[in-house]
């Protein structure tokens, strides 16, 4: 049973990491439709602004109350956020609320609080419109994921990418209903479940790095390759450590080494979409995506180690 001040603080922080990825994913869903399909764009686009309403009210109640360490661990914002929104926006002509990332970027840390029962409830509300928006989110990758499969709907994004970030809102799902009922988060098995998880996210994010470069970077498409493999051994291995019951040290060391890696890897391929020095069909607010992401796994596999 969670206390009041680790479920304000938790949930918070699950917040404000999520709210920006599902506003994020928005946006990519939007930006992959054609001109036939421009109301599913602007169904898209209306999601977006939801999510970063809910955003703006996140950032509005955690002030002093979310821990250093996620602020710190890049997860929130990195130094390319604003950047990379702006390019992103010239690119695609999506409005993008980069004053939300000004004012997470300002937010200050506490190892200690005391919440008061009206900040709890604010937070219980906040909780339960982000289950509501994101069920509506889910539903609306699965009737997309659903049509591109079946040859009803063409976009721009991979099938597998739709998969990805839906079972990516249904994490989300699964973590803030678990709050709700005042529920761990952080286990052993959530920690467990979500090395595994967050391995496959990995995974697939350096896939889908390989398959948006241009052909012509060879070096890049090669080490996106490379891990990508290395990520899908990691994920076979964790699976099977979990499955016998086995101490999963050694996996978790790999995983952080390896996650590092990546990141580094991530941080330099966003920069060089800003800058314009890689060649891609890729805007840079994707790289930015994914390297937060990367940030946020690390921070649990410390927790885990």
């Amino acid at each position: 049973m969670l206390t009041r001040e680790e479920y304000v603080r938790l949930s918070l922080e699950l917040n404000l990491f999520f709210l920006r990825i599902a506003k994020e994913h928005s946006i990519f869903l939007e930006s992959s439709f054609t001109a036939k399909d421009a109301r599913l764009a602007e169904e898209a686009d209306r999601l977006k602004v939801q999510f970063e309403m809910l955003l703006a009210e996140a950032i509005s109640l955690a002030n002093g109350v979310i821990s250093p360490e996620v602020i710190a661990s890049g997860e929130l914002v990195t130094p390319f956020t604003l950047n990379a929104e702006r390019i992103s926006q010239f690119y695609t002509g999506i409005n993008i609320n980069s004053n939300l990332t000004q004012a997470e970027a300002g937010l200050a840390g506490s190892s200690g609080f005391m919440p008061s029962p009206v900040l709890e409830q604010r937070v219980f509300m906040l909780n339960q419109k982000a289950i509501g928006l994101t069920n509506v989110l889910a539903q609306f990758k699965s009737r997309i994921l659903n049509s591109v499969i079946s040859c009803r709907l063409f976009t721009t994004n991979y099938p597998l990418l739709i998969e990805h970030i839906l079972r990516e809102a249904r994490l989300y799902l699964s973590m803030l209903n678990k709050l709700q009922n005042r529920q761990e988060i952080l286990t052993k098995k959530d920690l467990l479940d979500q090395e595994i998880f967050w391995n496959r996210i990995m995974a697939e994010h350096s896939k889908f790095i390989r398959g948006l470069l241009d052909p012509t970077e060879v070096q890049l498409i090669n080490t996106a390759n490379n891990f990508g493999n290395e990520f899908d051994e990691l994920t076979r291995k964790a699976i099977e450590a979990q499955d016998k019951a086995m101490n999963l040290a050694g996996v978790t060391k790999e995983s952080l080494k390896a996650t590092n890696s990546l990141r580094d890897f991530k941080a330099s391929g966003t920069e060089g979409l800003i800058n314009c020095s890689i060649k891609a069909i890729a805007y840079p607010l994707l790289g930015d995506h994914v390297l937060r992401e990367a940030n946020h796994y690390i921070r649990i596999l410390k927790t885990i180690k």
